[in-house]
């Protein structure tokens, strides 16, 4: 008998399994016909790119660095042609074969058939391409075009290599350029929303970025911005056809305010001797001369220089690499005493009539220590003018005694002490501005009267570098007022300040230059041994910075049998007079004499700049 709810049972069962695969069809269908619009239609672009990009390679162009050219527009630093042998390792057989038939009329060593044959194969599996030899010669290059039927698959390409013209006198001041990091790199293709990939070198020695100098602060300009080539690319990522091409933005060129006639003398006339030279345009700023010494060559460390050679560089007693100019730390000796004798005009504690004995020392009340002049028995009635003739240390002791320390210290910041002076150095040094603070912080002593009648002959805790002193200079020679230095000139960079004063005019000013003057032009003047060497009428102050203190010429006989402990000479000076273009600093180190020793180099430079 037929169970009549059993067969209803099964029969809804039935229609219960239909259904549920129905529904399933019906959404495989369904999504079916969803994921084939969103391929076709709606996620087409995103595919599509990803297909070209699969079958598309990027590769970044390197730009060409812009030219350094001095303020007449004579070339310093340029791009120098080299050309390179490069082969096609994808498109050769047999790399043995064809080296040694190109070894017959190419010139190669271990080294570089060794280079060859480590890359060759993944240059090959890649289609990249492989250089074989770098810098080939005038003799190597023709004997290969002769003979370049012979190889197809090798070719010569175009590279630059970074040449200054003159790599030891502009050593410090255009500096040379090195590989990148890889931080520097990411840095600078972010930049230009780049990512690192390959990149076509055109320089021999691949990317390089500015590291010291004019060559690292202006490096944004100097190095350009890179260029795009997108490649079609097979299966393997091998390069096919070259779809599009972006050309790089090149480096912008730099005219600085360097003179190359007036380095050449100033290097000359340093003769490699530790010390710096640095010449000041006056009304603008500008830097026209800037020399440190004893120099290296830009040129071999910018275009590969061995490690030994570096090491060397590096280890040698006289320290090529420090740029003594602004970096350079010494006192300002005598140089200072100008300065000076402006605080004591300003302050009223003395005028140009003022006069004092100098016996050739001063001894300080408070604990009866005696300072010496370098005169022995004193420059007798002195007074400012005389004081700054004959560099009577003991006028300045004297007046820097009468002095309030803080209105001292402040009043020689305005001069530049203590200071970043210029808009464009690379990495300058502040020098010292000593303060009671600082001492106490530093030195944990407090800070005694000692310390400022040591100050009022620029000895003692202060010290400056050659570029702060020449433009120390260049404001007493511009009656106060200054221009912020700098290597390239741009009226809209810099500050024009002037000294404000309540006591101190026009005349002062003159009387003060006319001081100066005498140093060289006056029988008595320390510098007077100068005179035949000028063309012009130049103002100047020399100084002698000691290194060791002694009491007598006796004592400082027997320590300068060490050439170490030698005095260094220092001179400032400006002209012609009595309206001065230029002014000029020059420290030369263990010369003892700064009239006698540095002042013939700072007449030169200045007959050079004056003589146009």
């Amino acid at each position: 008998m037929i169970d009549l709810d059993e067969r209803y049972k099964e029969k809804k069962s039935f229609f219960n399994r239909l259904i549920i695969v129905y529904a399933f069809f019906s959404f495989a269908f369904t999504f079916f016909l969803y994921r084939t619009y969103s391929l076709q239609v709606s996620e087409y672009t995103e595919y599509e790119t990803a297909a070209i990009e699969n079958k598309t390679k990027e590769v970044l162009v390197q730009p060409i660095r812009g030219i350094i050219y001095d303020r007449s527009g004579k070339i310093i630093v340029n791009n120098v042609p080299t050309y390179d042998l490069i082969i096609k390792p994808s498109q050769i057989k047999n790399i043995d074969s064809f080296l040694s038939d190109l070894s017959l009329i190419i010139n190669l060593n271990s080294n570089e058939l060794d280079y060859v044959k480590e890359n060759f194969d993944l240059k090959a599996s890649y289609n990249r391409e492989l250089v074989v030899k770098k810098n080939l010669s005038e003799i190597e290059i023709a004997k290969f075009e002769v003979r370049s039927y012979r190889f197809p698959n090798a070719f010569i390409d175009v590279r630059y290599s970074r040449y200054n013209n003159y790599p030891k006198l502009f050593s410090h001041a255009i500096g040379y350029v090195g590989g990148v990091s890889n931080d520097e790199l990411t840095n600078i293709l972010s930049n230009q929303n780049l990512q690192q990939i390959e990149t076509i070198f055109k320089y021999s020695n691949g990317f390089q970025i500015g590291k010291t100098g004019i060559e690292s602060t202006y490096d944004n300009l100097l190095r350009g911005k890179f260029g795009k080539k997108t490649y079609e690319v097979d299966a393997r990522g091998r390069l096919l056809d070259e779809m599009q091409f972006i050309k790089p933005i090149d480096g912008k060129n730099i005219f600085t305010t360097l003179d190359i006639d007036t380095q050449k003398v100033a290097y000359d006339q340093m003769d490699n001797r530790r010390g710096a030279v640095v010449a000041i345009e006056i009304d603008t700023g500008s830097i026209v001369t800037y020399l440190s010494t004893p120099s290296f060559s830009t040129n071999s460390i910018s275009n590969g220089i061995s490690s030994s050679a570096f090491n060397a560089l590096i280890k040698d007693n006289n320290k090529p690499f420090f740029d003594r100019a602004s970096q350079g730390r010494y006192s300002p000796a005598s140089t200072i005493k100008p300065a000076i004798g402006l605080f004591g005009l300003e302050n009223n504690i003395i005028d140009w009539n003022f006069t004092i004995d100098d016996p050739g020392y001063f001894i300080l009340p408070e604990d009866q220590r005696v300072y010496r002049g370098w005169r022995e028995g004193g420059h007798g009635k002195v007074n400012l003018n005389k004081a700054i003739i004959v560099s009577s240390n003991t006028f300045f002791f004297s007046l820097a005694y009468q002095s309030d320390i803080y209105k001292l210290i402040d009043y020689l910041s305005k001069f530049g002490f203590g200071a970043n002076v210029c808009v464009d150095c690379f990495n300058p040094d502040k020098g010292l501005l000593p303060t009671p603070e600082w001492k106490i912080n530093n030195l944990n002593f407090g800070w005694f009267k000692g310390d400022t009648v040591n100050l009022g002959v620029g000895q003692g805790y202060l010290s400056a570098t050659p570029l702060q002193l020449a433009y120390y200079s260049s404001i007493l020679a511009n009656m106060g007022k200054s221009n912020e230095l700098s290597f390239v000139y741009d009226k809209n960079e810099k500050k024009k300040t002037y000294i404000q004063s309540e006591n101190i005019s026009n005349l002062d000013w003159k009387k003060l230059h006319h001081s100066m003057i005498g140093v060289i032009e006056s029988p008595i003047g320390t510098a007077k041994r100068l005179q035949e060497l000028k063309t012009y009428t130049v103002a100047a102050k020399s100084g002698t910075v000691e290194l060791v203190s002694t009491e007598t010429k006796e004592d400082y006989k027997i320590i300068r049998e060490n050439e170490g402990n030698r005095d260094h000479a220092i001179i400032i000076a400006f002209g012609p007079m009595p309206n001065p273009k230029y002014a000029v600093s020059v420290v030369i180190e263990n010369g003892e004499s700064g009239g006698s020793v540095a002042g013939p180099v700072a007449i030169a430079v200045l007959n050079s700049l004056i003589d146009r």
